[in-house]
């Protein structure tokens, strides 16, 4: 069984991160979406909130192949600890792709997991940060995160 894992803070999780699930979760016999904890960000969003909301607009598009979990530490052990066998990584543009290959490399040789990319589609570009600074100034985002993100927002 092929299960893939993608990492993320998802703060908040956005369309950009839905395209790529939605394609992972038809790709592999099962996704895990992990919310990582990264003590050089503060997050905004409580993760647990996240993690709901997640959960949520995946039964909202009836994607039923994905779990999602919290983690802290590694990626590549956190993919590990849950029977994953390949990471999923979303690419918005070549500046993404060499970021993320030197990444790979490095999970490669510590697990051996392989990375698979995935376009994050046509509202990939639209970041996280980009999402919480178009909220911020009072502008509507419901097009650029999930309806179950945008309650708790």
């Amino acid at each position: 069984m092929n299960i893939g894992f993608y990492a993320g803070s998802f703060d908040p999780f956005t369309m950009g991160h839905m395209h790529v699930v939605k394609t992972a979760s038809n790709v592999f016999d099962k996704l895990v979406i992990g919310i990582g904890i990264n003590n050089k960000k503060a997050r905004r969003y409580d993760k647990e909130i996240m993690k709901n909301a997640i959960e949520q607009a995946l039964k909202d598009e009836n994607i039923d192949n994905v779990d999602v979990i919290t983690y802290e530490g590694l990626s590549v052990d956190a993919a590990k600890d849950n029977g994953c066998n390949f990471l999923v990584r979303g690419i918005r543009d070549d500046m993404d792709y060499y970021y993320e290959e030197n990444i790979a490399e490095i999970n490669e040789e510590i697990s051996g997991l392989d990375t698979i990319y995935v376009r994050a589609g046509t509202l990939g570009g639209i970041s996280s940060s980009t999402v919480k600074e178009i909220f911020d100034n009072g502008k509507d985002i419901s097009r650029y995160v999930p309806q179950a993100v945008l309650k708790i927002m």
